[in-house]
């Protein structure tokens, strides 16, 4: 029994361990609705043998209770875990699961086929090295096989299986396959879409899953497991890729150790070879490399690793470490291709932040050069983008960040837009190339700077900004202060928003998309005449707290005062000076704020002004006696 035992004790070890070092493929499955990517994983899983018992049981059970299959097993159930998706018999999240061959370990993802879920399918192809775009047989290529097809090419997903599914309820016509075929390659062309199988399958009857199929004695291709066990792995390209560690944490246990701790997404590294950190240019050697297993003498590609250096330099979170002879780019400014996650449009100049490898920065876009019609492939003006959208833009980050362009490394040149408020990833993309102006415009250092200007002038620049509805009395205020001001001897300069339409805003008008460059631009020259040492009066309406905050962003603490003119837009509208508010009543005005464009309240200004209990003139008092009280206005 002992030698039994220990017979078996060996068995298992050896198999553990091949298991160990077998390759890992990760795939997707993406289509239209109802075209099969559950009931097909589920198969897969099946006939992998990676089910349970009490699991098999179990489909058993579902299937003959909420099953589409007439009590045959329903393999979508073994995926479709969500309540809403096994009522609605669709797909809504993303679906990883687990199986492995004796040749293989797979993790599969499948991904919704619903177009309002489109960015959950790119969240699936992010990683992943082969699609599995399936097509109901009976339906042909849709819009949906067109947008999931485009955006399998844009991630860079270069091994493409066009799973024609449901082949047994139209008689396994050879002709129906042939002519889907012929279909998808044509579209598949003009996208860039080499390396294609085509298989015909039954998802639901196991045609052409792990063995041939009978019914499809014209097939002479590949069974799909044969497929996934045999195409190379995207692993095996990273390690011939220069070395690239971002930096996810500075490993500091005690004083006597300093390492740089992630995970190496491109090449190898070995102990002793010269490394430069980007974006600082720093250069050093490799002195040691931790692993979890302990010290080794090199590292490769998929390695989660510590580096330490032989010298100190400043290296943090989000840096990433390169081998000194292939390091990386380093820029501030990009073109990009965006896939727009956000049922919220992207607005150009609106800031968000962006996320790439471990790093995390400030951004904001350009208007888009165009977007891209996913059936025609035609480019399309656009101002914004919209839910599902894809196009090309600029962005501008507010700091240099050291990147590779997304066919070159998909880590250091794939990136994710979050919205600054909500923390919701709004947008994902990837970096085309940096801008030329990015290396060649630098800031030219004065020596007349900021503090020179104000102690001329004998006081603090600040930015006064007043923001409130059309018609709260935010021009009044103003120049009211403005006058208070001047008779102090103080030097000041009012930008209000009507004024300032008639010359450099002349060009935008009152979308949502204009006016977050309307207040862009009046943001970049208020800090220009902070510069100057003036004292800057803002009066715009400003209606958004993410441009509000942009502009407070771009000066020092203290230097932005935000003065908000609270007045309810029942009395704004009774004022109505200009007969503004009855035109948007009467439809006759587009994007009004207020009516049917949403103004955002500050939520902490630092002074408020509540024109129902305060004339114009005591507001006027009272900002300035707040100025007083500050010292803003001490010589």
């Amino acid at each position: 029994m002992a030698h039994v035992s220990n017979l078996i004790a060996e068995d298992i070890e050896q198999y553990l361990e091949a298991h160990q070092y077998k390759g890992l493929l990760r795939f997707i499955t993406c289509g239209s609705v109802d075209d099969g990517k559950s009931t097909l994983i589920g198969r897969l899983l099946y006939e992998s043998k990676m089910l349970f018992e009490d699991q098999l049981s179990q489909l058993e059970e579902d299937s003959k209770k909420v099953g589409t299959q007439g009590g045959d097993l329903d393999f979508a159930l073994l995926v479709d875990g969500l309540a809403a998706e096994r009522e609605q018999g669709i797909t809504i999240d993303v679906a990883y699961r687990f199986f492995s061959t004796d040749k293989r370990k797979f993790i599969v993802a499948d991904t919704p086929g619903h177009e309002q879920y489109t960015r959950n399918m790119v969240t699936g192809a992010s990683t992943a090295d082969v699609a599995i775009i399936l097509i109901d047989a009976r339906k042909g290529v849709l819009t949906q096989t067109r947008r999931h097809s485009y955006l399998v090419s844009l991630i860079g997903i270069r091994h493409v299986v066009v799973a024609i599914n449901k082949l047994d309820m139209v008689d396994y016509s050879q002709h129906v396959f042939d002519r889907i075929e012929a279909e998808y390659r044509d579209f598949a062309k003009q996208i860039g879409l080499e390396n294609i199988v085509c298989i015909p399958m039954s998802a639901l009857r196991g045609d052409n899953i792990t063995e041939p199929s009978a019914n499809t004695p014209w097939y002479q291709g590949p069974v799909l497991m044969d497929y996934l066990e045999t195409v190379p792995l995207a692993d095996d390209a990273e390690s011939h890729r220069p070395f690239r560690l971002p930096v996810q944490w500075v490993n500091r246990p005690h004083l006597n150790f300093r390492g740089y701790a992630g995970n190496i997404v491109a090449g190898g590294i070995r102990v002793g070879e010269r490394i430069r950190v980007l974006p600082s240019g720093k250069e050093s050697r490799v002195a040691s490399i931790v692993t979890a297993d302990g010290l080794r003498d090199a590292a490769v590609c998929g390695q989660s690793v510590t580096l330490t250096l032989e010298d100190e330099i400043d290296i943090s979170r989000g840096d990433v470490i390169a081998r000194a002879d292939a390091p990386p780019a380093v820029a501030d400014q990009f073109e990009t291709t965006i896939v727009w996650m956000s049922e919220e449009p992207m607005l150009p100049g609106r800031p968000y932040l962006l996320k790439i490898g471990t790093r995390t920065v400030g951004v904001t876009s350009a208007a888009p050069k165009y977007k891209i019609n996913v059936n025609t492939l035609e480019h399309l003006a656009a101002k914004t983008l919209e839910l599902n959208e894809i196009g090309v833009c600029n962005l501008s980050l507010d700091q240099s960040i050291a990147f590779d362009p997304y066919t070159e490394n998909r880590d250091t040149g794939g990136f994710i837009v979050i919205d600054r408020v909500t923390n919701n990833t709004v947008g994902a993309g990837l970096l085309h190339f940096a801008l030329r102006r990015s290396q060649n415009v630098h800031w030219q250092a004065v020596d007349v700077n900021r503090q020179a200007h104000a102690a001329l002038k004998s006081q603090q620049p600040r930015i006064l900004w007043f923001t409130g509805l059309s018609g709260a009395g935010k021009s009044t205020v103003a120049n009211l202060v403005e006058k208070k001001l001047h008779a102090l001897g103080r030097h000041t300069y009012l930008l209000d928003g009507d004024n300032v339409r008639h010359g450099l805003n002349k060009d935008l008008g009152f979308s949502e998309a204009d006016r977050v460059e309307n207040i862009r631009r009046v943001a970049e020259v208020a800090r220009l005449m902070l510069d100057a040492g003036l004292i800057t009066l803002v009066s715009f309406i400003s209606p958004f707290r993410a441009e509000r905050r942009m502009a407070r962003e771009l000066v020092g603490p203290g230097e932005f005062i935000e003065v908000f003119i609270d007045t309810p837009i029942s009395v704004a509208e009774q004022r109505d000076p200009k007969g503004l508010y009855q035109k948007a009543r009467r439809g006759e005005l587009k994007n009004f704020t207020g009516i049917d464009s949403p103004y955002e309240p500050p939520e902490s200004p630092e002074i408020r002004i509540d024109t129902t209990s305060q004339s114009p003139e005591q507001a006027a008092d009272f900002i300035v006696a707040r100025l007083l009280a500050n010292g803003i206005l001490v010589d």
